[in-house]
């Protein structure tokens, strides 16, 4: 979000925002039948050799729970599994209880893979389909929600945006700490992440105030691209920087394991997984949430059960097929509380290898279909043999090809049909209904790499064209579109974004970001003309239409925005941004009341939205309601205290009352809170100006002269150049 040119003449609301991404849809359900039944008897059974080691632990309420998950952790990354990262810790753990080498995630995504992880269920019945877009529901019970009104106390202490409270993963926890930093004016964030030792350290102080049993989950985000470790596994793993953040997140975790170790009340049941992996340029692929591959689904899974310094479990490897919706069902197994009904998982403390290898688990990565129009993926792994249902479908045998190199399908159309029917027998469904995201929650995913957007409304049959296979290449343009954009080269970030237009004309996401490059160049026409041929190429898209509404009303063209912006805020899933464009339109058009009473809409859902008060408060400062603007902007200071533009409107209040010393020090604090308030720096300069002191207006002056948009600020540079000039 950021903010409306706020001057001393012209005071009115605005709000510029980066363009959000796309949608879409993808399916399928329950398992059950005659069906799967039948298609068991055609899949080869993987046979362990020797005898399969099994989860044994003391079964006993009386247990603290440690959960950690480490975010996009490949399972061949940790020094146990074979990795190159030095593990010591983890390795140790796993020495003590027993490592899975075959377990497997529901979907390569941080938010579904976490909501699987916490509720047993597979994400077309938990309904969390994506990092954005979705939450969890009230109802879902997880293992928080279980635990905590049985007498545990119960703490989350999370590395990054993406499991954040709003999203839902903390109902049932007593402390859920997910600071990740605070904002810094009105679209520019500190962090969307923090390191691990913190995470852990904050962990740490919550066990230091525990006296009796407790759930603990602590989730660390390191390994998560970029890839930057601090010293010394920087330099040590130069050459391998994503096995130095593995490295890095070993070490931090081991003083929370050896606490773990050190509890003498009594034992700890210690599970430790990853969400999911990461290609590493495996198929292709960056990073995770394109494919379904080994690289980004298969995972490290280690469950221990330690005491005051010794294990309680049996130590092992296993070579049975598991996946995460089991912990669950093992957790409270082991805790002796009944698992509810209804689950897909199994308890790991009774699941026979002859189960395991018959059973089909379920897997799917719809983030490039809800957000770039492509073909969603489903797939099912029974043993060995991995089905994945795209326009090109593919058929593994995993025993003889771990890599994938192999497609089975023409060659094996038997075990295909099988497979097949394996995964039709879960039942189809919708991705439900997904809800647009306020700009703050796009921004701090974005700053991770992560898009999101409007479903692309109309397509519901896809060719090997939408396969993404067939778009690697364009996968890989959007992940270097936003690496450039992120670090501000945005010349280089245009031009990838319109190759990726010539290479998928429909794909709304691309445009939507090429326009928002084109408007902060101060090229308003190209934007708007853009965001006309998205429209035209992609069709309708409620994020294109809110936002070329939202273009043109601040170059004036109120008449032609005020009916998108009317129609874009109808649709279902319209977010407070969309409905904040139209109060401003209607103040642009002379409508106050209705401005007001839409920046009142935004407020009843959320009373602190610092924008909608903010803009309240110009709505008034405009009508020359002076008092009225002053309480609107010092309520938004109080819902968000680094809110510039509330600085920036209350320093014209201040003025226009008589008060120039205060509202030089509002303007002070805006540009300080956002270097780019031009609003602020212009008055600040200009004022400082008529009271006759240069010596402290030159630096602001220079600052306006050099950095302000020409295109929305053309003829203040000019003037202020010859005030610099000494021109008066």
């Amino acid at each position: 979000m950021s903010k409306r040119r706020q001057r001393v003449s012209t005071p009115a609301p605005r709000r510029d925002n980066a363009p959000p991404p796309s949608r879409r849809r993808g399916a399928l359900g329950w398992i059950g039948g005659a069906a799967a039944l039948a298609a068991a008897a055609a899949l080869a059974v993987w046979l362990w050799p020797g005898r399969e080691p099994r989860l044994v632990v003391t079964r006993t309420a009386d247990q603290n729970v440690l959960l950690i998950t480490i975010d996009t952790l490949r399972a061949d990354a940790l020094g146990c599994y074979g990795g190159r990262a030095a593990t010591p810790n983890l390795d140790r753990l796993a020495a003590e209880g027993l490592r899975y080498n075959f377990a497997h995630a529901q979907v390569p995504l941080t938010l579904p893979s976490h909501v699987s992880i916490m509720s047993g269920l597979y994400p077309f019945q938990h309904g969390v389909r994506d990092n954005a877009g979705y939450r969890v529901r009230p109802d879902t019970t997880t293992l928080a929600t279980i635990l905590e009104p049985k007498g545990w106390t119960t703490g989350a202490f999370v590395g990054a945006f993406p499991v954040a409270a709003q999203f839902g993963l903390n109902r049932g926890f007593g402390v859920y700490d997910d600071r990740f930093g605070e904002t810094h004016g009105s679209s520019e964030f500190l962090m969307a992440e923090r390191p691990a030792d913190v995470v852990v350290d904050h962990a740490m102080k919550w066990l230091d105030a525990q006296h009796s049993r407790w759930f603990l989950w602590v989730h660390v985000y390191d390994p998560h691209a970029p890839y930057n470790p601090p010293e010394p596994y920087r330099t040590e793993y130069a050459s391998d920087p994503y096995a130095g953040e593995v490295a890095f997140t070993d070490h931090a975790l081991g003083p929370l394991v050896d606490r773990a170790r050190a509890e003498s009340d009594r034992p700890t049941l210690v599970v430790v997984t990853g969400d999911h992996g990461e290609a590493l340029g495996d198929h292709g692929e960056v990073t995770h949430g394109l494919f379904a591959y080994e690289a980004t689904l298969r995972v490290p899974l280690i469950i221990a059960q330690v005491e005051a310094g010794r294990s309680r479990s049996r130590a092992g490897v296993s070579e049975m097929p598991v996946e995460h919706v089991d912990l669950l069902p093992t957790i409270l197994d082991a805790l002796g509380l009944t698992t509810p009904e209804g689950l897909p998982g199994r308890s790991l403390l009774t699941l026979s290898p002859s189960d395991a290898s018959d059973r089909a688990s379920y897997f799917e990565a719809l983030a490039t279909s809800l957000n770039r129009g492509w073909a969603p993926l489903h797939g099912v792994l029974v043993g060995r043999i991995k089905y994945i249902d795209l326009p090109i479908p593919e058929l593994y045998d995993l025993t003889r090809d771990p890599t994938e190199s192999h497609n089975l399908v023409d060659r094996d159309p038997e075990r295909t049909r099988v497979l097949e029917a394996r995964l039709k027998a879960f039942g189809a469904t919708d991705v439900g209904v997904r809800q647009a995201e306020d700009p703050e929650t796009l921004a701090r995913l974005r700053a991770l790499g992560y898009t999101s957007a409007s479903p692309e409304p109309g397509k519901k049959t896809y060719t090997e064209d939408d396969d993404p296979k067939r778009l690697i290449d364009v996968d890989r343009a959007v992940h270097e579109g936003i690496t450039l954009f992120g670090q501000g080269r945005l010349d280089a970030a245009e031009a990838v974004y319109r190759r990726i237009i010539a290479k998928r004309p429909d794909m709304s996401l691309a445009y939507q970001y090429l326009a928002f490059i084109e408007w902060e160049h101060g090229q308003t026409g190209d934007a708007i003309a853009t965001l006309r041929t998205a429209i035209d190429k992609a069709g309708p898209n409620p994020d294109v239409e809110a936002k070329l509404g939202i273009y043109l009303s601040q170059t004036g063209a109120i008449d032609e925005a005020l009916p998108l912006l009317q129609h874009a805020v109808s649709l279902p899933g319209s977010d407070l941004d969309t409905l904040n464009a139209l109060g401003i339109a209607y103040a642009r058009k002379g409508r106050e009341e209705d401005a007001l009473a839409t920046f009142r809409k935004i407020l009843a859902v959320d009373p602190e939205d610092a924008m909608a008060l903010q803009n309240m408060g110009s709505v008034h400062l405009a009508a020359g309601q002076l008092q009225a603007a002053r309480d609107a902007f010092r309520r938004a200071l109080a819902a968000n205290p680094n809110w510039a533009s509330a600085y920036t409107g209350l320093g014209v209040v201040e003025l226009q009352t008589g008060h120039r010393e205060q509202a030089l020090e509002a303007w002070k604090k805006a540009v300080v809170l956002d270097p780019k308030d031009f609003d602020a720096l212009f008055n600040l300069a200009t004022e400082l100006v008529n009271a006759r002191r240069m010596d402290e207006a030159r630096p602001y002056l220079q600052r306006f002269v050099e950095t302000a948009p020409p295109a929305f600020y053309g003829k203040d540079i000019v003037r202020l150049r010859v005030l610099l000039q000494g021109g008066g």
